[in-house]
């Protein structure tokens, strides 16, 4: 290697692993202090990237319930239902993924250098989503008797449980993007997957149009041929991030398929210590917003159609504040691993800053034009279309005035993540959701005039006192460091 190169080579691994502003000196790692000004252009030059790729990533979903959406509110619904189903039992794999993060930034933090550790994490990473999917599959298998046995309209299930045994094969290797993504993240390298993802979308789209209508030829599959696009661009996805971090100058330093087969227990064991958690915690809060599509359906088709395309509105705008937070549980996890305080309490209050601004940008767009986005949704010049538009315009400005809540507590939560403090988040998350929202939702939505809309109260309720004890639980740790998990 040249001097040239070498120099070079010096610079990726310095920009990829700094928190804060560092320098290495022989085996020191000292930190320097960085400002505010600073912090905020280090945050966003990590996080646009990343959040650009959530917001793509999740326009896969978004695409398939826009194209399902020409089929009718029945097909909608369906969808609707099968998603719930879908994305509740995929937090199984979520924690454990996203417990890689935290592990990966503060190895790198404290220690640019150590590709092994690093390594291992990213590797048992990928064992945990393989060990979980059996169990994930099996609920997949048995959705359509659940949804029967939860009280939903035979059609509207047995469509349901095709869809999702159509998104089952995608399922591990969606969860293998999350955290292929993640640890690039870690290591500063955000364009690549962002333009992956760009590849992926499109492709989904391309795929739907020709198996959702049966364009070219193909067989027309409406639901099951979304199902079927979707797995494959996810299948797409990972394969193209890993060619690429076997191609990239920094990826390769750390051979991550390298020894593949091999088990390392204890890191095994500290991803599902730190991962279950974490799927909980993520668990009490999808599984209330999924419980709400249940209720909706209890109210009715229009009323559950209605819902899901005005969550997925408020899911979108959720996307870039969740890009951005996960950008701070990088650079929390770095600046926590080097033991730099200072840097931990920047970028924290970066992350929520940028969090809240990503967000209300959009909700303000929403409180001013909800009838024109749900004419997105579903063909405005179908007479049967009305009542479910209406329904989606009066839905939307609740989904806008929660977004504020939504903006506070998705980064809160994430920051504590790159701290590893997430046993406690877990209960704080479980009363908000569990002991404010779902009685909201469940009375003013089931027993009152109100009716669907009480619903969409019982949610911001839920996320507005997850704002509030999360981000307490933030400010605690911020003042007392030694209270910090080790």
């Amino acid at each position: 290697m040249t001097e040239r190169e070498n120099n070079q080579q010096n610079t990726i691994t310095l920009q990829s692993a700094e928190p804060y502003s560092a320098v290495t000196t022989g085996m020191e790692h000292v930190p320097v202090p960085i400002t505010w000004r600073k912090e905020f252009a280090s945050l966003f030059l990590l996080g646009l990237p990343m959040a650009l790729t959530q917001l793509v990533q999740f326009s896969i979903s978004t695409i398939d319930l826009l194209m399902i959406g020409q089929l009718g509110a029945q097909a909608l619904a369906s969808a609707s239902l099968g998603l719930a189903i879908f994305y509740a039992t995929w937090l199984v794999g979520f924690g454990p993924m996203m417990a890689v993060t935290p592990l990966v930034s503060q190895t790198l933090g404290a220690d640019p250098d150590n590709t092994r550790d690093a390594r291992i994490s990213v590797r048992m990473g990928l064992w945990a989503i393989i060990l979980t999917f059996p169990m994930m599959f099996l609920i997949y298998f048995f959705s359509t008797d659940i949804a029967l046995m939860l009280g939903q309209a035979e059609a509207t299930s047995n469509a349901a449980g095709n869809y999702i045994l159509a998104l089952a094969p995608g399922m591990p290797f969606a969860l293998g993007v999350f955290l292929l993504r993640n640890f690039l993240a870690a290591i500063d390298r955000t364009r690549v997957p962002l333009a992956v993802i760009v590849i992926v979308t499109m492709l989904n789209t391309l795929l739907n149009w020709l198996l959702i209508y049966g364009n070219w030829g193909f067989p027309e599959w409406g639901l099951v041929g979304a199902g079927i696009a979707s797995s494959l661009s996810h299948i797409t996805g990972f394969a193209l991030l890993v060619l690429y971090i076997q191609w990239d100058k920094r990826g390769c330093q750390f051979d991550l398929f390298e020894n593949f087969f091999r088990l390392h227990t204890e890191r095994l064991k500290e991803i599902f210590k730190l991962g279950l958690p974490i799927s909980v915690t993520f668990g009490f809060e999808v599984m209330l917003f999924n419980v709400a599509v249940f209720l909706m359906g209890l109210i009715g088709v229009n009323e559950q159609a209605a819902y899901q395309s005005a969550l997925n509105v408020a899911a979108l705008a959720f996307m870039m504040p969740l890009g951005f937070s996960m950008a701070g549980c990088v650079r929390v996890g770095l600046a926590a691993g080097a033991k730099d305080q200072n840097g931990v309490r920047k970028a924290a209050g970066a992350t929520i800053t940028i969090c809240l601004t990503a967000i209300m940008a959009v909700a303000v767009f929403v409180v001013i034009f909800p009838k024109e986005i749900a004419g997105f949704y579903l063909d405005a010049g179908n007479a049967a279309n009305t009542e479910v538009l209406q329904l989606i315009a009066s839905f939307l400005p609740i989904a806008a005035a929660f977004m504020f809540f939504d903006g506070i507590q998705v980064a809160a939560g994430q920051v504590l993540r790159g701290l590893k403090d997430v046993t406690l988040p877990m209960y704080l998350t479980g009363i908000s959701y569990w002991v404010v929202g779902f009685p909201v939702s469940v009375y003013f939505g089931l027993y009152t005039p109100v009716g669907a809309v009480g619903v969409w109260w019982g949610l911001l309720a839920g996320l507005a006192a997850a704002s509030v004890l999360l981000g307490a639980r933030l400010l605690y740790l911020l003042a007392h460091p030694e209270k910090q998990p080790a």
